[in-house]
């Protein structure tokens, strides 16, 4: 039989174990009592020393057990525990503190069994009620998701205080369950618990995320007759269910009421405007956020950069970005995404690589979502080498990965390596998703590859999952009319159920390429019925086609049409359309006149195109006008000089060609060597003029000189002024 002393003890604990938890004057006290004393104690003596002596180990032990605790020794802490209850078995309230600081460690650690035991132990000690423990147990079962439990523990308990009912309408909240939180909500109002400012965040967030706008109003009204005072945080939390009800006018007279914003206020409304694409709105917000003294953060700062980069704007997106860098704030991974994008869009490889450098700093280099935003930069940038180096790079390459890449081959109308990468990909088990075919189907269209663009067109049709995507099918009548197969276009267009502007826009570009007028303004005819609003890319393939076929009176119509019917004001390109509409029908005068009244600056290629018509019509006078124009343009295209040159040589101003001829020197623009490209099968090869590196280059030149005599004999009679002067400029 085990000694006496032993018996009090867990079996784990050995004597010299538990000695290590008696202070240092206990031992030292003890000693003393085994000494024969001359003085005699009552019981009521003893006994209160005894007490005392208990109430100072619990708290030694206690002080042990937040030691083991906090360094995650949660089995000591267990063992110190059953060492605590053996000295107060005589008082429950020795033990809760221990018990708290258990459960607090149960749930940091992620302990569920060791914290159910201990719930276990609450229940078999009669303090389930109590309540320093239901919001505890609360806070443990949610932090498992156990929110069932959670709540079976909050709506059993007595508690009239909102504590438990908060703290189980967060977890509900947390976990994207809003119907749950709203029901808890109600119930705990049922029961005649009174919300306070800690409940309403919660609430109105899951009113705000299921989109219930009645009940949200309910709370709303019921926050208003409360008893509470006004509250930052409630009110920032109202700002934002309205912002998610497209409420904005009643989000920002509660924002503008507010006697106290904080950050969180001003992102929340910022961010309520930014929802709902209301820019304008947003940044004017912002600006005046920066007026105040409130510190903006990170959130911000990327909300109103990514709004620049949306509406086009990015100079003044990556002006902001540089701003942050001034102001201290450090580049997280959003920003440099919207840095990425809008050094792509806009071409400047420099800034580009600059947040390369703070990406690879920062570690945020090793993002999938950076890593494919740095490959469409560089693509973009024209260094296809590095955005491929990148690419290689990629372990695991994703769909938007090679889509990145794809896109930059596709960009830079690389229709073999485009297909090839495409291939490769298919091989490596990765499925094509829409934007790959169309980012491929556009390169088609570009490049007129037509038999490429059919073998996509059957992958297409072979897959089921892409019937529903319409911008796969008007990147097929798009590459079908820019191919000239407009009868194919034509034929996709009327298989499609559902229609959009795009998918007219291509077929009336189509038709208009062919010189088919009348069909294109038929699809417009259509589109008018299908009560489909034309765009401004609409109206310019609408324009042309009148323009190439001669149709100035209905092209006339349309254009006045524009603003007056649909709404939309005449850009640089419609005014281009009319002057080469009136151009081409021969009255140069009124096409002078659109340039002198329009309220643009004319291009280079809207002066080549008079110049083109008065040397085609004899009009010498607006021609040299035109050309007067143009050469105080200092253009670099060295077709508009051959241009006027034609013009000059044709009308026989030698002096004029010269001064041509002077500036084209001055300026150092070369003749490029005219190019075509000859589609073999196997791809397309380009050749230049006078192109001798090609090993079949004599046979090709015997073939060409065939050709040449074929074309004669047909009636072919080559332009003599558009060549006459071509040598002068291969210098």
């Amino acid at each position: 039989m085990p000694p006496a002393q032993s018996r009090f003890f867990p079996r784990e604990f050995s004597i010299s174990q538990i000695q290590r938890f008696i202070p240092r004057k206990w031992k030292q006290g003890t000693i003393q009592y085994d000494k024969p004393s001359t003085s005699c104690k009552s019981n009521d003596s003893i006994l209160e020393t005894n007490t005392s002596s208990d109430e100072s180990m619990i708290n030694s032990l206690f002080i042990s057990l937040k030691d083991f605790a906090s360094q995650g020794h949660l089995l000591k802490a267990f063992k110190t525990f059953s060492l605590i209850q053996l000295h107060a078995s005589s008082s429950y309230d020795l033990i809760l503190q221990p018990i708290v600081c258990l459960l607090l460690s149960c749930t940091n650690l992620k302990s569920l069994p060791q914290g159910k035991q201990l719930h276990a132990q609450i229940i078999s000690l009669g303090l389930e009620q109590h309540p320093i423990f239901v919001p505890k147990l609360v806070t443990f079962y949610s932090s498992f998701d156990l929110l069932a439990d959670a709540h079976t523990i909050t709506e059993n308990s007595s508690i009239l205080y909102p504590l438990p009912w908060n703290l189980l309408i967060s977890a509900y909240v947390r976990n994207g369950l809003f119907g749950e939180a709203l029901s808890a909500y109600k119930e705990m109002v049922d029961k005649g618990i009174r919300p306070d400012n800690f409940t309403y965040p919660s609430v109105l967030k899951a009113c705000g995320e299921k989109l219930d706008l009645g009940f949200g109003r309910e709370v709303h009204n019921s926050i208003n007759a409360s008893s509470a005072g006004w509250n930052l945080f409630v009110h920032n939390a109202l700002v934002s269910m309205y912002g998610r009800f497209g409420e904005i006018d009643v989000a920002r007279s509660l924002f503008d009421k507010m006697p106290e914003k904080d950050a969180v206020s001003w992102n929340t409304i910022i961010s309520a405007y930014a929802s709902r694409g209301m820019w304008e709105e947003a940044f004017e917000l912002f600006e005046s956020m920066r007026i105040t003294s409130i510190e903006v953060n990170i959130i911000t700062w990327n909300t109103i950069a990514g709004g620049y980069l949306r509406t086009g704007n990015f100079k003044r997106a990556l002006d902001l970005l540089s701003h942050m860098r001034t102001c201290g704030v450090l580049l997280d991974s959003v920003a440099m995404l919207i840095g990425l994008g809008a050094s792509s869009h806009i071409g400047v490889i420099k800034l580009g690589k600059e947040i390369h450098g703070s990406a690879i700093r920062s570690g945020c280099d090793g993002f999938d979502n950076v890593k494919n935003a740095l490959i469409t930069m560089y693509s973009r940038c024209k260094d296809l080498r590095h955005a491929y180096i990148l690419f290689q790079i990629v372990e695991n390459k994703s769909i938007i990965t090679w889509n990145s890449m794809l896109s930059g081959y596709s960009h830079m109308d690389q229709s073999e390596e485009a297909s090839f990468l495409f291939r490769e990909m298919l091989l490596s088990g990765i499925e094509p998703s829409y934007v790959t075919i169309a980012s491929i189907l556009s390169l088609c269209a570009r490049v007129a590859n037509l038999q490429h663009g059919k073998e996509f067109h059957c992958y297409i049709t072979k897959r089921e999952e892409f019937k529903d995507y319409l911008l796969l099918w008007n990147a097929l009548v798009d590459m079908y009319a820019r191919s000239g197969k407009v009868v194919e276009a034509k034929r996709v267009f009327d298989l499609l159920s559902e229609r959009d502007e795009v998918t007219f826009t291509s077929l009336i570009a189509g038709y208009g390429i062919q010189g088919e007028g009348k069909a294109a303004l038929k699809v417009f005819e259509e589109l008018e019925r299908s009560q489909i609003k034309p765009d401004h890319i609409t109206m310019v393939a609408v324009l042309s086609a009148c323009s190439h076929s001669g149709l100035v009176i209905q092209g006339q119509r349309l254009f006045e049409k524009m603003l007056s019917v649909y709404g939309l004001s005449p850009q640089l390109e419609h005014y281009a359309c009319m002057v080469d509409l009136f151009g081409r029908a021969g009255l140069l005068h009124k096409a002078k006149e659109i340039i002198k009244t329009m309220p643009c600056r004319p291009t280079p290629a809207m002066w080549a195109t008079l110049i083109g018509a008065c040397r085609i019509h004899g009009n010498t006078e607006i021609g040299e006008w035109a050309a007067e124009k143009l050469l105080e343009m200092r253009p670099k295209n060295s077709g508009y000089y051959v241009l006027i040159a034609n013009m000059y040589a044709a009308a026989g101003h030698w002096n004029m060609l010269a001064k041509v001829r002077t500036s084209m020197r001055d300026l150092g623009v070369r003749k490029a060597p005219g190019c075509a490209w000859v589609d073999v099968g196997m791809g397309f090869s380009p050749f230049l003029v006078g192109d001798t590196s090609n090993p079949h280059a004599q046979k090709i030149y015997t073939l060409l000189d065939g050709l040449t005599e074929l074309m004669k004999d047909a009636g072919y009679v080559a332009s003599g002024d558009f060549g006459s002067e071509d040598e002068s400029f291969d210098e």
